[in-house]
């Protein structure tokens, strides 16, 4: 695992966008995560403006927790940033409104271009959702044409 990174959105540089990491997103998760030996590990208290169902989080947004952290574990690590190219998952139970959930993700295997992790989400001592991820790791030239232009100076030493 890399050591050496902060695991949170600073890494990508002032005002990056992502809805789950960024620290200044109006809207967002503002995710930092943490490790625990081959694991990386974030807690976020889901709040109203995250329900679907009246005290339940989303489904969207349960999934979009998990893929974040996911996609932290590829970054500690490999040291790039990987983009989904698909998961599958399941919901146990409800991530509940107002109550601590914890996102638990590692990379369980990884080639130079493909790596797979794991997510799972718990409330108290339950799995609420769990779920495996593939992420393509790519070069500057392919990440700009995924981003529709081009990889922001920050981002550039995360290709592949």
């Amino acid at each position: 695992m890399t050591e050496a990174l902060v695991l949170d959105g600073r890494l990508f540089g002032e005002g990056q966008p992502c809805f789950g990491c960024s620290p200044t997103h109006p809207h967002g998760f503002r995710l930092a995560f943490a490790r625990e030996g081959d694991d990386v590990v974030a807690r976020l208290v889901p709040g109203p403006l995250h329900q679907g169902p009246v005290g339940v989080m989303h489904g969207g947004l349960v999934s979009t927790l998990a893929d974040e952290g996911a996609a932290w574990a590829v970054i500690a690590a490999t040291g790039k940033f990987g983009f989904t190219t698909s998961f599958s998952a399941r919901l146990h139970h409800p991530v509940r409104v107002g109550v601590e959930a914890e996102v638990r993700a590692r990379v369980t295997s990884r080639s130079s271009r493909v790596v797979k992790a794991t997510a799972v989400i718990r409330q108290h001592t339950r799995d609420c959702f769990a779920g495996d991820f593939v992420f393509a790791l790519l070069d500057k030239a392919a990440a700009e044409q995924v981003m529709g232009g081009p990889v922001p100076p920050a981002w550039e030493r995360f290709c592949r």
